[in-house]
């Protein structure tokens, strides 16, 4: 008997973007309050995992054609990448570098190398969560 989830789908499609909305703003408030690579990468990883549940596989995938595994690789690269990149610049590993750019419309703007970093903590998190989710729906 195929359940009747029209309030669960309908609900995923409104919270999801909430979530999403919510998992960036923790990842980029990360350096100046709590949050960061992970708790953002984990907060963005419940918005898939709530898709999954509330839609089959098949549909999520068809919609979104993300290789979780590949995912969790590439954000685990950029992370090793940045600590690899300060080395070859001649300072210690995961040294830390500020720039300052001005935007048309944003004025001003700080840019840290750690974002960089953030950015592959929350990739490999995504990618890891999801996989894991996704590999026990398979023994189910």
């Amino acid at each position: 008997m195929k359940a009747n989830d029209v309030i669960l789908r309908t609900v995923t499609k409104v919270v999801v973007f909430i979530i999403l909305t919510y998992g960036v703003h923790l990842f980029l408030a990360g350096h100046y309050e709590p949050g960061g690579g992970f708790v953002g990468g984990l907060v963005l990883a419940s918005a898939f995992v709530l898709m999954y549940l509330a839609f089959d596989i098949e549909t999520v995938q068809r919609g979104i054609p993300i290789d979780f595994k590949m995912l969790a690789g590439a954000g685990a690269f950029l992370s090793v990448a940045t600590g690899v990149a300060s080395i070859a610049f001649g300072v210690p590993f995961l040294t830390q570098e500020e720039a300052h750019l001005t935007l048309p419309i944003f004025g001003e703007v700080g840019f840290t190398s750690v974002i960089l970093f953030e950015a592959g903590v929350a990739l490999a998190v995504i990618g890891t969560v999801v996989t894991i989710i996704l590999s026990i729906s398979e023994d189910v």
